[in-house]
């Protein structure tokens, strides 16, 4: 791919980043040259817009309290995925118990019930039962009957104990699980007023600014992401990047194609809304690949690929810490959830800086 054919992708992400507010956080961003200072006079402070470089620091808190947001949300997301496992790990150690304790019933029954039988015979030794006895074939076709039931009375008595060690550590292993449900609810409850903590500040910060301040600021963002994917474009990526899209990958897209416009929220999965990682996943689990939940982990255990050999409906993983998770749709632009705020959208691959790419159908 030539150099006039990425020039066509920098105009297209252009206008894209033109018309939609790009909300991933941008901390690795450089910052835009200052507008020019305007002429026309002032009479009150508060009415001054406040300066490119207040309104550039702005933006770069923002964007630090987003991605803290993102983190806490990963933690969120995977502290709730564990404890539905565990839920249901719970609930399956409970149905163990009760067929457990039914067959230890049963076999209480029967043990009781050899023992009563052994009773009736006296307990005498084979001796005295021989004489007794009125005919010796009657005796030795008992004694054979005997012999087989003190075998099953054993065997019986033997699956008893094995049960009740089955019940005692399937109850073990509930307490266990209960314990890591109840740790990870407060792992959810704390990522959760970290959220909730840092998208208030954010809000806050903003809701300070004068409309003018906000459109200006919203330039700053435009113009940061831009520079960024014109950046990446530059490099001359796209002349290597040349990966088709699997079967899947495209199910996948035609997925995510279909969420542009709704909107983010944190630990949302669709339909009506998603964070990041609730897009990817259900994107991938729309084409048939369930896929882990988060970011992180899509980055720990999914199969990584080199950028150059992406293709469509790849992940691409940003942030040094795995926070956020786009899909690749090709020709340099990617399909995510970008932020509180914020609608899911098209956007350049490279406005956020890239750690990786993975493929969850390799």
């Amino acid at each position: 791919m030539g150099r006039s054919k990425r020039s066509v992708y920098a105009v297209a992400v252009a206008v894209v980043c033109a018309v939609t507010v790009l909300g991933a956080p941008g901390v690795a961003f450089a910052s835009p040259a200052p507008p020019a200072p305007s002429s026309a006079p002032t009479t009150s402070p508060d009415l001054t817009p406040a300066p490119s470089t207040d309104l550039e620091a702005v933006r770069e808190k923002l964007d630090a309290l987003y991605h803290d947001a993102a983190v806490a949300t990963d933690a969120y997301n995977a502290a709730q995925e564990a404890a539905e496992k565990q839920s249901a790990e719970i609930v399956a150690l409970a149905k163990k118990i009760v067929e457990g304790q039914k067959k230890l019933d049963d076999l209480k029954d029967r043990a009781g019930a050899a023992a009563r039988s052994q009773y009736r015979t006296g307990g005498l030794p084979d001796e005295a039962q021989l004489m007794l006895s009125d005919t010796p074939s009657d005796f030795l076709d008992g004694a054979g009957r005997a012999i087989q039931g003190q075998r099953a009375t054993k065997g019986l008595l033997g699956e008893l104990t094995r049960t009740q060690e089955d019940l005692e550590q399937y109850s073990r292993d509930a307490s266990a699980q209960w314990q890591k449900l109840e740790a990870n609810r407060k792992v959810r409850a704390t990522a959760q007023k970290r959220i909730e903590k840092q998208i208030a500040a954010a809000k806050k910060l903003e809701s300070q600014l004068e409309k003018e301040e906000k459109e200006r600021l919203a330039k700053l963002q435009e113009q940061a992401a831009l520079k960024a994917q014109t950046a990446w474009l530059d490099t001359g990526i796209l002349d290597e990047i040349d990966g088709k899209a699997s079967a899947q990958g495209k199910k996948a897209i035609k997925y995510a194609t279909a969420q542009i416009g709704k909107p983010y929220e944190w630990g949302a999965e669709g339909p009506a809304a998603y964070d990041c990682s609730g897009l990817t996943s259900e994107a991938w689990r729309s084409a048939g690949t369930t896929i882990p939940r988060t970011s992180q982990e899509q980055w720990k255990q999914l199969h990584r690929v080199a950028v150059k050999d992406m293709r469509p409906g790849d992940l691409i993983i940003y942030f040094d810490d795995a926070s956020h998770v786009a899909l690749y749709v090709g020709d340099g632009a990617i399909i995510h959830a970008p932020r509180p705020g914020r609608d899911i959208t098209l956007a350049g691959a490279g406005t956020m800086p890239i750690l990786g790419v993975v493929r969850p159908d390799a």
